[in-house]
């Protein structure tokens, strides 16, 4: 996968280099011309110097001329006279054949000189230099010179390094809103007037994507609400002619077809209720938290599904742990109808799946500034590898006996996520069962007494 990020530093860093190799070449080839240059002066300077008395035998008994801080250069100066006879030459230096008059370069046991020939009146005067001096010179000036781009070149990668990261922050801050956003989290993004002209166009684009999505899943809800809404009342109005039919004796048939029919009628409108339950919090992503009982939801779902409970001589009961007073509200910030739908279906899952004579209880918990309830059953429990699953919608395990439509455990996962509970599920260690607990409920401490009247 490419990387912006190094695809822009390897370019840039690349370009610096071979800009910055570049100008070094340039560099040190202008500071060797022009040391080419100035030596050339010098060996002329000093042709032009020296003095018209200087003569002498070629053994090294004379002296030589003073040529300052050209001694040591190595320069070698040889002089002929008129009749082209040696007359003068450095001590313990190379003896040259005499060169045409300028400038040359000349090669004398590997080693590359340069020379100036000046012609007098009454001599020939001929100065000679080791280019290797000159490529010397040359390299301290292109030293010289160098070192500031030496300096300048880790200085301009690091200040690429904070630009590219800082041009593509906008980027990282796009990606954060992103990841951070909950699965039905719809609202355009709002991003602050630092976005840049480039990134602009995306964040548009992902806003009408947004939009499209918003409405096409307003859309399905409504869908599903209406439908559901819609077949309530028909299958209603059926399951009581039913009953009319049967106690009239209008409807004849046997009695275990007549129960198989009223079963089938009272499954259809548990899925229609579950249905049009499952649309009203998909419709409501944002919940308004108010002070809220939990002991008193609790006694409410509990009385609420005593009936069922009795009928399938199922012992059901509330407890509380851990009670500050000797009646606890249990008050926390959620959302009431909620809350009564999670725990009510809970406790409908429960009961549905505990044989006759079990037990199922609710228990409220307390651990620090945080409230929280299990759902305890003495029922058969689900397989380890369906745990997992049980919160998928439609979903019913292998051996899923009763009625259930295969949404409960969805509306309560939905409901959970909503006040961003934590929600897991256990089968009961050393007996038979299953636990499913619900915990992340914030204590509110203050309006105990008005919790208690929602």
């Amino acid at each position: 996968m490419t990387s912006i990020r190094r695809w822009l530093l390897g370019w840039l860093i690349f370009g610096l280099a071979a800009a910055s190799g570049v100008a070094g070449f340039g560099i040190f080839h202008t500071a060797r011309e022009e040391a080419s240059e100035l030596f050339d002066y010098e060996l002329r300077t000093v042709a032009l110097s020296l003095p018209s008395n200087l003569a002498g035998a070629s053994d090294g008994e004379h002296r030589n001329p003073d040529l300052g801080d050209l001694a040591d250069d190595r320069v070698v100066i040889e002089i002929w006279d008129r009749s082209g006879q040696l007359i003068y030459h450095s001590t313990r230096a190379p003896v040259f054949s005499r060169l045409p008059a300028g400038f040359s370069t000349v090669e004398r046991g590997e080693v590359h000189w340069r020379a100036f020939g000046l012609e007098q009146r009454d001599r020939y005067i001929q100065v000679a230099q080791p280019i290797s001096v000159r490529e010397d010179l040359a390299l301290q000036l292109a030293l010289h010179t160098l070192w500031p781009l030496g300096v300048l070149v880790p200085v301009t990668i690091l200040l690429v390094l904070l630009v590219v990261a800082r041009g593509l922050a906008p980027i990282g801050g796009l990606t954060r809103a992103l990841t951070t956003r909950s699965l039905d989290s719809l609202e355009p993004l709002h991003l602050d007037g630092t976005v840049p002209v480039e990134i602009k166009p995306l964040v548009e684009a992902l806003n009408d994507l947004l939009q499209r999505l918003n409405v096409a899943s307003q859309a399905q809800r409504t869908f599903i609400a209406d439908a559901a809404h819609e077949l309530r009342s028909p299958l209603a109005a059926l399951k009581l002619q039913l009953q009319a039919a049967s106690r009239d004796g209008s409807l004849k048939g046997e009695g275990q077809a007549l129960e198989r029919v009223e079963g089938r009628v009272n499954r259809i409108i548990h899925l229609v209720q579950q249905l049009l339950t499952l649309a009203r919090e998909d419709a409501h992503p944002v919940t308004s938290m108010v002070p809220v009982s939990m002991r008193r939801i609790g006694e409410q779902a509990v009385g609420d599904l005593s009936l069922l409970a009795e009928t399938r001589e199922i012992d059901l009961g509330l407890e509380c742990e851990d009670a500050r007073t000797g009646y606890d509200a249990y008050t926390v910030l959620a959302e009431p109808h909620g809350m009564s739908v999670l725990l009510g279906n809970l406790l409908n899952n429960a009961i549905r799946h505990t044989p006759r004579g079990g037990r199922v209880d609710v228990i409220l918990r307390r651990a620090g500034e945080r409230v929280g309830f299990d759902v305890v059953d003495s029922g058969s429990g689900i397989p380890e590898a369906e745990i997992e699953r049980v919160f998928d919608r439609f979903y019913r395990g292998e051996d899923a006996q009763g009625e259930g439509s295969g949404l409960g455990l969805a509306i309560v996962a939905r409901i959970a996520a909503r006040h961003q509970l934590a929600l897991s599920m256990r089968n009961n260690v050393g007996r038979t069962g299953l636990c499913v607990s619900v915990f992340g409920l914030t204590v509110y401490e203050l309006v105990a007494p008005v919790a208690a009247k929602s």
